[in-house]
């Protein structure tokens, strides 16, 4: 939910047509790689694509990006088969600030429209990107949540919490951090009355959940061992998949 910028303008801007825009087609690779059948390259080119997009742009945001990739490789063992969807998701979650993309505002939104438009990308990657780090909240504020419902369905919450807590104990140069320190950053850099910052005073309960509720997971899994981690994996999108076939 950072920013590299300041985003002042974006406060202000029109909303009034955002969801009659459409994504912008940018010089990158297309056509993601479905989830089913080849997820040894879905985390490789969600990564490719998210260093194609905002390296040269915006660096501060691609070492920011990579910090939050890393912490979502460390949950895999309490992620399970969910474990690469959760990675591509950090590593893209914040490709909506690149400018030829920005057309709401927000950021999530943005991006999200992006992957689904022109990637073709895999619905619940979209929808993790979308509403990531309680996204709904800045969207309330900027007048976007019916705009945000209506294209992208919330994610499940086990993988939208794993989601936050890689973007909410990431610093904005990819430091893990405590999610206190990372929420004072962001209020900081924006100012107390930005927009921003109300959305963070206004997430920051369901935020300190979702961190709390993570980490006391990855940390039993940890002490459990590997035995521990297949009993108490965290119930997510695979799962559901697999008790619909």
């Amino acid at each position: 939910m950072s920013s590299d910028l300041r985003c002042d303008t974006r406060e202000a801007r029109d909303v009034s047509d955002v969801s009659r825009r459409q994504a912008t087609s940018v010089n990158v690779p297309t056509l993601a790689p479905s989830l089913e059948g080849m997820e040894e390259t879905f985390t490789f080119w969600a990564a490719i694509l998210a260093r194609t997009l905002l390296e040269g742009s915006l660096p501060r945001r691609w070492a920011h990006v990579q910090g939050v990739a890393a912490r979502a490789r460390s949950l895999a063992p309490a992620l399970g088969a969910d474990a690469e969807l959760v990675e591509a998701a950090a590593w893209l979650h914040d490709i909506g600030y690149l400018p030829e993309l920005a057309r709401s505002g927000l950021h999530g939104l943005d991006g999200a429209r992006y992957l689904r438009d022109v990637q073709r990308a895999d619905p619940m990657l979209c929808r993790l990107v979308a509403h990531h780090s309680f996204a709904v909240i800045e969207a309330e504020e900027r007048g976007l949540a019916e705009v945000l419902y209506g294209e992208f369905e919330a994610a499940p919450r086990p993988l939208a919490d794993a989601l936050t807590f890689c973007d909410m104990t990431t610093s904005p140069d990819g430091e893990p951090v405590p999610v206190g320190r990372r929420l004072a950053e962001i209020h900081r850099r924006y100012g107390r009355d930005h927009l921003v910052s109300r959305s963070m005073r206004r997430a920051t309960p369901m935020i300190l959940d979702a961190v709390g509720q993570v980490d006391a997971r990855e940390r039993l899994i940890r002490g459990l061992g590997r035995a521990g981690s297949r009993a108490w994996v965290i119930p997510g999108a695979a799962a559901r998949r697999q008790s619909s076939a």
